[in-house]
């Protein structure tokens, strides 16, 4: 089921981090025997002299890269420096040579602002990625824009993710976007630490933001870092892990200067130090023995210690900066080697699709079977760019991998790594990190391996649009352009549909709601520079029939020449409650009274007649005819013949089958501070919502209720007025249910008014 929240979207960004160190890692298994392990051990230990070490020992060959791996995303409150803190690293690791800022006097813009319209507003709307070296690790980093809104996206998002850096203010503090991002990663449990930037800001105070994560976020967490001064005076940092003072010197902040903590700040230092042991032993049985038994507890100790506890998502380490004035940039950098985990430390699932999707661990070793998920897609100057996420296995330039999702076999022409918008061949890849291919024609979400396995890393389930809207280019130009765009973001969403009006010969697109198509247009506009005007949202309804009509027809048309003859005789009747199929046609004709090569066309005339209820003209569902009699005439019969006495019988004998209309019902799960509780049920009451649950969590209520969708409209809006804006609400399909008596009788009274205006 596709959920999507209505908050203002987090905005992510991805690393992967590998190295091509020589170090051994410790762990014993059997060594792979394949002629890829042999060409790896040569390409990877040759260099550093350790080939007989690497040879002789018994871990597999990928052990040591894999580990020294890290996918990571870095999400933050709009305008708390997520994409200076970006600018910053690609400094730092020698991938660009000048910083340019976001909203800089010299006109360039961030590297990864690399559209002309994300420089001139300073924000980030096209993805981009990039990677760079940080000691010895390569780092990829992939950025995207701040529209995940729809959790089909931020799902797809945060599963290539093995651990995240929540960007935190020291002004602004905890602010409300903040709030959804953290709630986001802990539903997909994500291990992650914090960074409180521009502690350089006047009233920047981090022990204030380092409160608010405890109380609004419910952060097990403490400062792994003591700052060097605050606002104009702040100089540096205290690491109190290592017990060092760090100053960055240099124009850039690139010389890191290391000394001993200063004489004044011993006593903070201490007890800061103190209170960080203390809230890890809480959480980790080995540190808390060694606290409690009053044992001094080293650098090494207390790293350990907090790695374990932040991979198991018990603790968040937080780490301080200003990326602005280039302090604090490093550090943070290397706590996301110390304390998030490499891809095999993380629990991936797949979807077994030959066992009706059951869920399969992977272990994520490139010994395994190939898996990779698309989950990102981009138009790029030599057609799409798909980038992959490699779970398990090796993908190579010129390997045949096949779609699970649509069973295709396709060959990888182009394997590339991406920066920004440049992009640098590689040949192979292997599980754990993230490239891009070049001429795959794929969804957003498939999954691709190489043919052994039919495993999907997302649900095949792709759930029904329950919203409409017809939109048209203003101007008759730009029709290829708008054409272009639906169909890209078709490919990369696949709750997004475009259908023509056969009435009015509009374009429809159908989604998950208001939100949901409010931002697809809007991405027209700015994309593809395409203003389209946009009607009134529809809801989607459906009519069906409570009991069983007869019918019988005749159609019969004599106008010189041959004639029109078919006569049809039978019962519609409403299918049992749980059928899977939503139409049923039963030819129930004994003898040859009607010839059998029209009984085609009598189907296909029902078919389309349920197209259009009489009602309000939306489709029937839940509908069964049986065909038992008819008749037919040698000469006059045929196919359209039998085509039109179908759809006239339908007509003739729907209103005696009682139609009602059925109408989408969402479950809606709404999280809000207690203290609004009462206004808020109020209101889902007055929308002939059912509140079928309320629990607590901390300060916050969750109410569950059950809301028909057509009664939402607007519905952010009015819940931000109602809660101060700390509300928040996601919505999801349940079913179509009938509606009530006085609102189908003014929903048929609203159609035959707009039938008797045309």
């Amino acid at each position: 089921m596709s959920r999507f929240s209505r908050s203002s979207a987090p905005r992510l960004l991805y690393y992967t981090i590998r190295s091509s160190t020589t170090t051994a890692a410790a762990s014993p298994s059997s060594p792979s025997s394949s002629l890829l392990a042999a060409t790896f051990h040569l390409r990877h230990f040759s260099a550093g002299g350790n080939l007989a070490r690497a040879t002789d020992s018994k871990e597999p060959w990928w052990k040591d890269s894999v580990e020294r791996l890290r996918n990571i995303g870095i999400s933050a409150h709009i305008d708390s420096g997520k994409t200076t803190l970006t600018e910053r690293v690609l400094y730092y690791t020698g991938r660009i040579h000048e910083i340019h800022e976001v909203r800089g006097r010299d006109g360039v813009g961030a590297k990864m602002d690399s559209m002309d319209l994300e420089r001139e507003k300073g924000i980030t709307i096209q993805s981009a990625a990039t990677y760079c070296t940080w000691k010895d690790y390569k780092i990829n980093i992939i950025d995207t824009p701040g529209h995940v809104d729809f959790t089909i996206e931020v799902e797809r998002a945060l599963r290539v993710l093995d651990g995240a850096v929540l960007v935190l203010c020291s002004v602004g503090g905890v602010q409300s976007q903040s709030i959804t991002v953290d709630r986001q990663m802990r539903r997909y449990e994500v291990p992650r630490l914090a960074f409180i930037n521009k502690l350089d800001r006047m009233g920047a105070d981090p022990w204030k933001v380092l409160n608010q994560a405890r109380s609004k976020l419910r952060h097990h967490s403490a400062a792994m870092q003591v700052p060097i001064g605050l606002e104009d005076d702040f100089k540096g940092l205290v690491d109190l892990v290592q017990l060092k003072a760090y100053y960055f010197h240099g124009p850039m902040g690139e010389n890191i200067v290391t000394e001993e903590v200063p004489a004044d700040m011993e006593a903070l230092v201490s007890e800061k130090r103190h209170e960080l042991i203390e809230t890890v032993s809480e959480i980790d049985d080995k540190l808390a023995e060694a606290f409690l038994n009053d044992e001094p507890i080293s650098a090494t100790d207390l790293q350990e210690a907090v790695r374990r506890a932040t991979i198991s998502r018990k603790f968040i380490p937080v780490f301080m900066g200003s990326a602005f004035k280039n302090k604090g940039v490093q550090t943070l950098l290397d706590g996301v080697l110390s304390y998030l985990p490499c891809p095999i430390e993380v629990s991936n699932y797949a979807l077994d699709q030959a066992k009706n999707e059951e869920k399969v661990e992977l272990p994520g070793s490139p010994d395994g079977p190939l898996v990779a998920l698309a989950f990102k897609l981009e138009e790029g100057r030599f057609g799409q760019l798909t980038y992959l996420r490699i779970y398990e296995g090796v993908i190579r330039k010129g390997d045949f991998i096949i779609n699970v999702n649509t069973g295709k076999k396709i060959k990888v022409p182009r394997l590339v790594r991406m920066h920004s918008d440049e992009m640098e061949d590689i040949q192979e890849a292997h599980a754990g990190q993230i490239v891009a291919v070049f001429g795959v024609d794929c969804a957003s979400g498939d999954t691709f391996t190489d043919g052994s396995v039919r495993y999907t890393m997302t649900s095949m389930n792709v759930p029904e649009p329950v919203m409409s809207l017809a939109v048209q280019p203003v101007s008759k130009d730009a029709g290829g352009q708008f054409s272009k765009a639906l169909n890209r973001f078709q490919k990369e969403d696949p709750t997004f549909r475009v259908g023509l009006d056969p009435e009015s010969g509009q374009t429809i697109i159908s989604g998950m709601g208001e939100l949901h198509l409010d931002i697809y247009v809007e991405r027209i506009r700015r994309e593809y520079k395409v203003d389209a005007s946009v009607g009134k949202p529809r809801v989607n309804f459906r009519e069906t029939v409570t009991q069983r009509a007869d019918f019988d027809y005749l159609h019969k048309k004599q106008s010189g020449g041959q004639g029109q003859y078919g006569r049809v005789i039978g019962y519609i009747e409403p299918l049992p409650a749980g059928s899977q199929t939503k139409f049923e046609f039963e030819n129930l004709l004994v003898g040859q009274a009607i010839p059998s090569n029209f009984i085609p066309a009598i189907e296909k005339g029902f078919k389309e007649a349920a197209n259009s209820g009489s009602l309000i003209g939306h489709p029937v569902e839940n509908l069964r005819v049986v065909l038992i009699d008819g008749a037919a005439h040698a000469v006059d019969s045929s196919e359209l013949a039998f085509k039109m006495a179908s759809i006239y019988a339908f007509r003739q004998c729907y209103t005696a089958a009682r139609p009602v209309i059925l109408e989408p019902v969402m479950l809606v799960e709404l999280k809000i501070p207690t203290e609004f509780q009462g206004a808020v049920a109020g209101d889902i009451n007055k929308r002939k919502g059912i509140i079928v649950g309320n629990d607590q969590e901390g300060d916050d209520s969750i109410i569950t209720a059950h809301v028909p969708l057509n009664n939402m409209f607007g519905y952010s809006t009015a819940l931000r007025s109602m809660t101060q804006g700390k509300g928040e609400f996601t919505m999801e399909y349940k079913e179509h249910s009938p509606v009530s008596h006085d609102v189908q009788t003014q929903l048929v009274n609203n159609y035959k008014g707009t039938k008797a205006d045309e």
